[in-house]
């Protein structure tokens, strides 16, 4: 079984609060993004793969491998440049091992392209993971429902959920909390630029950040205070003085690069541009 795992971006991200887990309570519509895509196959372990000998040829030393204790997952990961962490902890095998706690899975082997950037803010681990859940859940005939598969993926990021679904859905708590959004992108194309040599860590974005209800908040002179979703339900052009992503305040403060990338967005005719999640990819959205 071969998929194509797509990324997300971000309309508006407000950190509402921070919670007593460490966490913190943000409000935010996640938006499928097909521009960038990992190519992944999941098949059983007595299976030919396709990938197989094309990442081995395309990549070369930049293809690792992980194998399971019990022998049951084998992972193949290709990246340009390597990855630099254990394949058996990617999100993909943490998929694979959180639903083995709960069913008799088969032996498999995953082979994961990596194209989607690290550190961007476009959740491409995230996508990985909900997909590869996807694929076991077919593979192996569990039958779980999306709601079900979605409360799996839950449990490996704040915004895996999101991928289960992959249509644009509002995201609260963590992020893990979904509802359907009516959201009319048609006749708009969107724009996604990932900056050379950026990647920002989640922990460096909320390094800074200032929480909506801390009586310190302020937003950017050029915003108005108007909630989410209402303001979604504003024209496009609109939206550059209502949609606002708060991670922007202290990410460009530590790389104005970025801000200059933004700027130049709305130059190109961007009707609406921003950051995407905690950073470093922004977008912008054009009149088709």
């Amino acid at each position: 079984m071969t998929v194509h795992p797509n990324v997300k971006v971000n309309l508006g991200l407000s950190v509402l609060r921070k919670r007593e887990d460490g966490f913190h309570d943000i409000d935010t519509v996640f938006v499928p993004c097909m521009e960038i895509c990992d190519t992944l196959e999941v098949i059983t372990g007595d299976d030919y793969s396709r990938t197989s000998a094309s990442l081995f040829a395309r990549y070369g030393e930049d293809v690792t491998q992980g194998i399971s204790e019990d022998g049951k997952l084998m992972i193949t990961i290709a990246r340009e440049g390597g990855i630099d962490w254990d394949p058996l902890s990617d999100l993909c095998a943490k998929a694979y091992f959180i639903l083995a706690e709960d069913f008799d899975l088969p032996p498999v082997k995953v082979f994961l392209e990596k194209k989607a950037p690290v550190g961007a803010g476009l959740g491409g681990g995230s996508s990985d993971a909900a997909f590869t859940l996807k694929c076991l859940n077919g593979l192996a005939g569990l039958g779980l429902s999306e709601d079900r598969l979605a409360s799996y993926a839950a449990r490996l990021g704040s915004d895996c959920a999101f991928f289960i679904y992959n249509r644009p859905m509002r995201g609260t708590g963590r992020g893990e909390i979904l509802d359907d959004i009516d959201l009319n992108l048609e006749g708009y194309d969107l724009k996604v630029i990932v900056p050379d040599g950026i990647s920002v860590s989640t922990k460096e974005a909320y390094g800074g950040i200032v929480p909506r209800e801390n009586p310190a908040f302020a937003l950017p002179e050029n915003m108005e205070d108007v909630p989410l979703t209402e303001a979604l339900r504003h024209p496009v052009e609109d939206w550059k003085h209502l949609v606002y992503n708060d991670f922007e305040t202290t990410v460009f403060n530590r790389h104005p690069q970025l801000a200059a990338i933004k700027q130049s967005l709305y130059e190109s005719g961007a009707l609406y541009a921003s950051m995407s999640g905690s950073g470093s990819a922004l977008f912008g959205i054009y009149e088709r």
